[in-house]
């Protein structure tokens, strides 16, 4: 497959999992309201019409067909507006069918990603849709307009076509074709231009147009979006003909024949003789036209608000980023050189500050073009939360706050999945059965899910929290007993290290095996996920009041502020995010357990010394506790102090990953996160708290 062909495939699964989700949206709070709105019914078509359009050009012909025919049905309710006369259970059905379609056209979409063969097999969908469409031919809606109220749609017809003629100039063709574009469709000047070619080649250039100069202004744009782009002919044999061009050309939203009032009376007459029709692009069906709705929206700024996005592919921004670091580190390199140090360099300084200044800048705005509203994974949850309230008959409400919240894509795609289990688990685990049981607790018989995002500095904290039955930790305590994780008695477990066992591998607290959960494959995997990009779980719950799942999670992990210590000769940088507190401390304050492993009190706990350079080997002269800092370092639940020689300070390093080869040595798993590049040159390891705290243990 070429190159121009990969950019149309990627181009097209841009758009349509948009569109998806978009659709899926939409449902979402129609389903809420009850209803379909006018502007819902519009969007859908359009939708639909799209992904229709868009797959019959890419020979996707199964999304294609099932995009036309619930293209038909919406067709259907924009004519009549049948829905707000749904039963119940027609309402439940047509939800149901919208939803259902969208799950498939979202799973073929996947096998197009995936380089797979979409599926064939769509006469069951099919089948349900024209069952459908059946049901509201049998009169199972609400009646088709009346006589009168046709009649006075027709008035009202002739005199907003009679308004519309009022912004092109004086004309005495009788036939006028009116053309309005789909909304959004973007270049309607060349459109418009690619319409009249397809006329001409119908019936030659003896026809007129307006606007007359589509083909070399683009800003008649604006007036085609407000007014439409018209056609003058002036014989009746160049109707049909010019008919047929327009319900060939692509975009077309609809079309209407008006007959103009100041030609000459004979042809004024022969005019009117000719149906006022629209013509809609989907259904190739001449209807009433409708009053246009483009002119009162469309204007100037929201064209040009379309224009200032531009869609680019993550590899482009990864490289970016990449390149940014390495200016970041060669700036670095150029002011802190050993060959300027005694050099009286007043120019040079302030040049240094300015470089320095504009770096900033620039590392900033690369990230922020990594950054992206958290808003595109707490949306995913809506429909969760509504099969599964369906499925376990629970009335429950998704409350989502800071949405707007953005972090980067990266760790917005490695969250997904963590979020949609803990939200199962909200729903599975948390609320309670029936509403009785919260009626009788003092509650509101629908159970509520709240998300809530926010900013704390270089993290943000996500929590995800549910007023349910809330988790027993004695049953916690007893489950984790004969599983045989603990590690300590029984009576020394605090109420968080005791939630904590949540997280262990292979630990659930349900007893059956349900659709949704009971398997043994639960929390740990949200657990190793989160962690994987630097994340930390907290886990907080009150029995019959509810559970509260906190994630911190950093904003970006290709750049991260850390504090450069030393150890003999070698630099390591430990992450601002994992560093609760440094201090020194007496040889008195060290106490012993019974292996004779050092311990150390703070705040009420203690917490084991961890000596870096006994970890790693490294000769250092500072082996006195009291010659050292302690470094208190937390990651997620665990905790301890580590011993160093001294403190370097705190800097903002670009993260490089360590080389492949490196992998087969188990490095990771020594507490090594990878490393970065100072301004002499020289390489700093970050080091990885959590697995630094693992290798530790391992070594005793």
């Amino acid at each position: 497959m070429n190159n121009g062909m990969d950019s149309m495939i990627d181009m097209y699964l841009f758009e349509t999992n948009s569109l998806l989700e978009q659709l899926e949206n939409i449902m979402l709070e129609a389903e809420k309201a009850k209803a379909f709105t006018s502007e819902d019914i519009d969007e859908i078509f359009r939708i639909m019409h799209t992904i229709k359009g868009s797959s019959a050009m890419m020979e996707f012909d199964s999304i294609s067909k099932i995009a036309h025919r619930i293209e038909d049905l919406f067709f259907i309710f924009r004519q009549n507006n049948t829905t707000d006369t749904f039963s119940d259970a027609m309402r439940k059905e047509l939800f149901n069918l919208i939803f259902k379609t969208n799950d498939f056209m979202r799973t073929e979409v996947a096998k197009i990603e995936q380089n797979e063969p979409i599926s064939d097999n769509i006469d069951n969908f099919i089948n349900d849709i024209n069952t459908f469409i059946e049901k509201l031919d049998a009169g199972e809606a609400s009646p088709l307009e009346t006589a009168e109220s046709k009649k006075s749609d027709d008035k009202n017809t002739v005199a907003q076509s009679n308004a519309s003629l009022q912004s092109i100039p004086a004309t005495t063709s009788p036939y006028i074709i009116k053309i309005l574009f789909d909304d959004g469709c973007g270049m309607e000047h060349l459109r418009a231009f690619m319409v009249k070619s397809a006329i001409a080649d119908h019936i030659g250039n003896n026809f007129k147009f307006f606007p007359e100069d589509v083909e070399t202004n683009s800003e008649t744009c604006n007036y085609i979006i407000d007014n439409g782009f018209f056609i003058f002919l002036d014989d009746e044999t160049q109707v049909d003909p010019t008919v047929t061009a327009i319900k060939s050309s692509l975009n077309i939203a609809s079309f209407e024949i008006i007959p103009n009032p100041a030609a000459e009376e004979t042809q004024h007459k022969e005019a009117e003789s000719v149906a006022t029709a629209t013509e809609t692009a989907a259904g190739n069906t001449t209807n009433q036209s409708k009053p246009s709705k483009k002119s009162n929206h469309a204007s100037p700024a929201p064209q040009q608000a379309k224009q200032s996005i531009i869609s680019v592919n993550l590899s482009k921004l990864d490289n970016l980023m990449a390149i940014v670091g390495e200016i970041v580190i060669t700036e670095s390199m150029v002011t802190s050189s050993p060959d300027l140090k005694g050099l009286k360099l007043d120019n040079f300084t302030k040049s240094t500050r300015q470089l320095r200044k504009l770096t900033d800048e620039l590392q900033d705005i690369a990230m922020s073009m990594r950054m992206v509203p958290i808003s595109g994974v707490f949306n995913k949850m809506n429909r969760i939360v509504r099969d599964m309230g369906q499925n376990l008959n629970k009335d429950v409400r998704l409350t989502i706050i800071g949405e707007n919240t953005e972090l980067d894509k990266t760790i917005v795609d490695s969250i997904n999945d963590p979020l949609i289990h803990i939200v199962r688990n909200a729903m599975d685990h948390g609320i309670e059965e029936n509403s009785q049981d919260r009626i009788a607790a003092g509650k509101d018989s629908q159970g509520e899910i709240t998300l809530e995002a926010k900013h704390t500095g270089s993290d943000i904290i996500i929590t995800i929290s549910d007023d349910g039955a809330g988790v027993n930790a004695d049953k916690v305590l007893e489950k984790a007993k004969r599983n045989g994780i603990l590690t300590k008695p029984e009576n020394e477990y605090t109420k968080r290290e005791i939630l904590a066992l949540l997280l262990a591998p292979g630990f659930s607290t349900n007893e059956t095996v349900t659709e949704y959960s009971g398997r043994g494959v639960g929390m740990d995997v949200v657990k190793q996920n989160i962690e994987k990009v630097g994340g930390i779980v907290f886990i907080e719950s009150e029995l019959g009041q509810g559970t509260c799942i906190t994630l911190k999670i950093p904003l970006t992990l290709a750049i991260v502020d850390g504090m450069e210590i030393s150890v003999g000769k070698s630099t390591f940088t430990i992450p601002i995010t994992n560093i609760r507190q440094s201090f020194k401390c007496s040889r008195e304050e060290v106490i012993y357990d019974s292996l004779g492993n050092e311990l150390i009190e703070r705040m009420g706990d203690y917490y084991p010394i961890v000596r870096l350079h006994n970890l790693y080997n490294i000769e250092t002269e500072i082996t006195d506790i009291e010659e050292g800092i302690l470094v208190w370092v937390e990651a997620s639940d665990k905790s301890y102090c580590l011993f160093v020689d001294k403190f370097i300070g705190e800097q903002q390093v670009v993260v490089k990953p360590l080389p492949p080869y490196l992998n087969s040595f188990n490095i990771k798993n020594s507490g090594v996160a990878g490393c970065t590049i100072l301004g002499d040159g020289n390489i700093s390891i970050i080091l990885d708290a959590l697995s630094l705290h693992t290798a530790f243990m391992n070594s005793l």
